[in-house]
């Protein structure tokens, strides 16, 4: 088991309290990146794991492009909610120890094994300071497993769990389109919009949404997914029926039967077509003109 200097002082905790940000005294000058929003749920295909990618120090954006999911072996990952430096070392630690036991074992660390050695571990610093909520989750010989874990010691095990500052809103969204039987299509989206919503509403929590497929060969990384377009801005966008008209009234031809490279989609008149217009009225102009000196003459 790792060990760390700890301060000088009877109480460490009170120490820590000091001098982070510890939400109690929100004005300390050393602030620890936190806030954040990830998810996890089991469905018939296996498990998504969706998280937003926004680090914050105190009122600061630190980051918006944080990987919050921790790459534990091919078939296990772990999230990160509270500090990032805390999940980011206990998390690669269990890594480093999941190895080991493969190495010894010879068969893959299970997923309940692996939660329960990070709980183990985390509950013997419990009340030094520690900030962290992880969701453990993977698939070994019983199936697809999720648990989770935080800096108290505590370890659940369940079907669907969010952690974070924008968790509550997350879980609004999650609730209403939950079940086993989705899709993995389905499941991918419901993850999106999950994560989009947290981000819409928490301010801790933003930038895209990366998500991550479990099925028994293994973990799959979908790709970070940009939030969908407002409805708002949906109903500001013309129907393809008025693109199509716009395009066509506005369109003009160089030559007899020919026409231009581009396309003008703006609206506005073609120069093409104002300069064959000029030239026009400036000859009607001058054939006025010497009609109306010819008769001058005549009379």
């Amino acid at each position: 088991m790792p060990s760390f200097d700890m301060p000088a002082t009877v109480d460490p905790q009170a120490f820590l309290q000091l001098h982070t940000d510890d939400m109690s005294d929100p004005s300390c000058r050393i602030k620890i990146n936190h806030g954040t929003t990830t998810l996890a749920f089991k469905f018939q295909g296996g498990i998504v794991v969706a998280v937003d990618s926004r680090a914050t120090a105190g009122s600061y954006i630190a980051s918006g492009t944080v990987k919050k999911v921790i790459e534990i072996n091919p078939y296990l990952l772990g999230t990160m909610a509270g500090g990032a430096a805390d999940c980011q070392y206990w998390e690669t630690y269990l890594g480093i120890q999941c190895r080991l036991h493969e190495l010894r074992n010879h068969e893959r660390i299970s997923v309940a094994a692996a939660s329960k050695y990070l709980s183990n571990l985390v509950y013997s610093y419990k009340g030094m300071g520690l900030s962290m909520g992880t969701m453990i989750c993977g698939w070994d010989k019983t199936g697809p497993q999720l648990f989770y874990v935080d800096s108290d010691g505590t370890r659940l095990k369940g079907d669907l769990f969010s952690v974070g500052s924008g968790s509550t809103f997350a879980y609004g969204v999650l609730d209403g389109g939950y079940h086993y039987n989705l899709s993995d299509e389905d499941a991918i989206e419901l993850g999106r919009r999950s994560i989009y919503a947290a981000g819409h509403r928490d301010a801790f929590s933003g930038n895209t949404v990366n998500l991550y497929i479990v099925k028994e060969d293994g973990w799959r990384f979908v790709g970070p997914l940009l939030p969908s377009p407002s409805p708002a801005s949906r109903l500001l966008t013309p129907p393809p029926s008025a693109r199509s008209k716009t395009s066509t009234s506005t369109r003009c031809t160089t030559t007899a039967g020919t026409r231009p490279s581009s396309t003008r989609r703006t609206g506005r008149a073609c120069p093409v077509r104002e300069h064959r217009l000029s030239r026009r009225s400036r000859s009607r102009r001058s054939r006025r003109r010497r009609e109306d000196d010819g008769a001058l003459v005549r009379s």
